[in-house]
């Protein structure tokens, strides 16, 4: 299984991992730790989205990166990458308001756009190539992965030492870390090959400022509402434009940067709407159940257990699907990961205003540990019909990826959070009806709160508006909480579909091996 003694392959595992976890921690420590950051930058919640934002915005630069890899070697390649990514950490630590925060996370999401291709890479070196779409393929997600839950594990009490920038400290001591064993560590070298053109220096322009604008567009559309924001509707139409025109350049190309064509064959197509359906419904995970208890009053800090127990499934999960990966088994772990989501949005679409992280352990868990297994066989599946058509397709490829995982997480988490504001207002319409001033239970709610309040105020008056106000408030919860039951329900449906199309698939499949071997359908 391995090409190198067992404590050196450990080595370079451990590398990919820590490599991994520096680029998930940077890119999830703004978006799960938003309403504890915004205070450090005097931004409203609104405001403080562009930081998530401007992180995401170069995610197109990966395009560029995989040539620039070709043309100028590896190992070059992966120290510059390092030296970008610990410059960045450092001028974190100068970012002092809003402008400044932007303008810097613009630039450590430029710098981080190469670091899991390193991670990839150094997870891919100690095993023989049986292995690599396998184990290396399952630890290198894994790890990844990892930097989301640590990162609402970390936050709070980093954030309790010294503010956000004892975050961009920590990020900094890995980059460094990292790079130390990018210096020690060398991969083995690629043949180098003039691959860069003069009309790459016409396409990726465009693709990079469409993937961007809709990058942008996503994370912040609905906190300014899609409709009410005139430059929003500007920039989404600005991307479909540049990507379209990048799309009939290429089409036009001897050798394309982005072999379109081939993007929108089946399989391919087939491949990106599993990934896509994926990070929709994992937006259960990042935006669902942390958002719950955040409307109930609960921080990072109180959802500790939680999180550790989502930290854990995931190691689980990539270790699961390192042992149990390999050609044909595809489907058969899809339909077991897709099973564990529906059931684990099932459990949580019947939450109450009285449920706690407790309560949501197993189903949290389940969803963690079916996102590790789902990941890896959709990628290996992936990659074998891009080598099985040559190493120029690898590029193509990695453009799918990233518009499903970037940018599908982005319209993931937009989608999400849009339909769960119209739930929200639907219940909330609905309580406030079916409160009539002369209900006695309405009544007797109403005296309780006022009663709340005999302590604090002697006016009577006072404590029937403070009265009303309450009841109000915890009217908005229970729509809230109501809406989040909906979308939880909603995922599970949408998974069912997903699981159903692939059944449907996998038996289709099935039968066309069997007819090809001559035997017969039923048989």
């Amino acid at each position: 299984m391995l090409v190198m003694p067992f404590p050196k392959a450990a080595i370079y595992v451990f590398a990919s991992l820590l490599i991994g976890i520096a680029q998930g921690l940077g890119m999830s420590f703004f978006s799960s730790n938003l309403s504890q950051v915004q205070g450090e930058f005097s931004a409203t919640q609104q405001e403080a989205l562009w930081l998530v934002a401007a992180y995401l915005a170069p995610a197109a630069l990966t395009v560029a990166l995989v040539k620039i890899r070709t043309q100028f070697g590896l190992r070059l390649f992966a120290q510059v990458a390092l030296a970008c990514f610990v410059a960045a950490a450092l001028l974190n630590l100068a970012a002092l308001d809003l402008e400044s925060g932007v303008v810097v996370r613009f630039l450590s999401g430029m710098a981080a756009a190469p670091i899991s291709t390193l991670a990839f890479l150094y997870m891919l070196e100690p095993f023989s190539p049986p292995y690599k779409l396998s184990v290396g393929l399952s630890l290198t997600l894994m790890g990844t992965s990892l930097g989301a839950p640590l990162s609402r594990v970390l936050a709070p009490h980093l954030l309790d030492l010294g503010g956000w920038h004892q975050v961009t400290v920590l990020e900094l001591a890995l980059a460094l870390i990292a790079a130390a064993l990018v210096h020690l560590l060398p991969l083995t070298p690629v043949p180098r090959e003039k691959v860069i053109q003069r009309w790459d220096f016409v396409s990726f322009p465009l693709i990079f400022v469409g993937m961007g604008s809709l990058a942008v567009a996503l994370t912040v559309g609905r906190s300014y509402w899609w409709f009410d924001r005139w430059w929003l509707g500007v920039m989404m139409a600005g991307a479909v434009a540049a990507l379209i025109l990048a799309g009939l350049i290429e089409l036009n190309r001897k050798t394309p940067l982005i072999d379109i064509r081939w993007i929108v064959s089946p399989a391919i197509l087939q491949f990106a709407g599993a990934l896509l359906i994926f990070r929709i419904v994992l937006a259960e995970q990042t935006s669902g159940a942390p958002g719950l208890f955040q409307t109930l009053g609960l921080q990072n800090a109180q959802m500790q257990g939680m999180f550790w127990m989502i930290l854990g499934m995931t190691v689980l999960g990539g270790i699961v699907s390192a042992a149990v990966l390999k050609p044909g088994r595809e489907h058969a772990i899809h339909a077991v990961a897709l099973m564990l989501i529906i059931a684990g949005a099932l459990m949580d679409s019947n939450s109450t205003s009285l449920t706690r992280p407790p309560q949501m352990m197993v189903s949290q868990a389940m969803i963690a540990f079916a996102s590790a297994l789902f990941l890896p066989a959709a990628m290996a599946a992936g990659l074998i019909v891009a080598f099985r058509k040559g190493p120029l397709y690898i590029l193509s490829f990695i453009i799918v990826f990233l518009l499903t995982q970037r940018i599908g997480g982005a319209l993931g988490s937009a989608l999400f959070q849009t339909v769960l504001q119209f739930r929200q207002n639907a219940h909330t319409t609905r309580l406030h009806e079916g409160l009539g001033q002369s209900d006695p239970l309405v009544i007797q709610r109403l005296q309780t709160y006022a009663g709340a309040y005999t302590g604090t105020t002697a006016d009577v008056a006072a404590r029937q508006a403070q009265a009303v106000t309450t009841l109000g408030q915890t009217v908005q919860r229970e729509a809230t909480v109501l809406a989040y039951n909906d979308i939880f329900f909603m995922i599970a449906c949408v998974a069912t579909g997903a699981l159903a199309v692939l059944l449907v698939h996998w038996a289709l499949i099935l039968r066309s091996a069997r007819i090809a071997a001559g035997t017969p359908a039923n048989g």
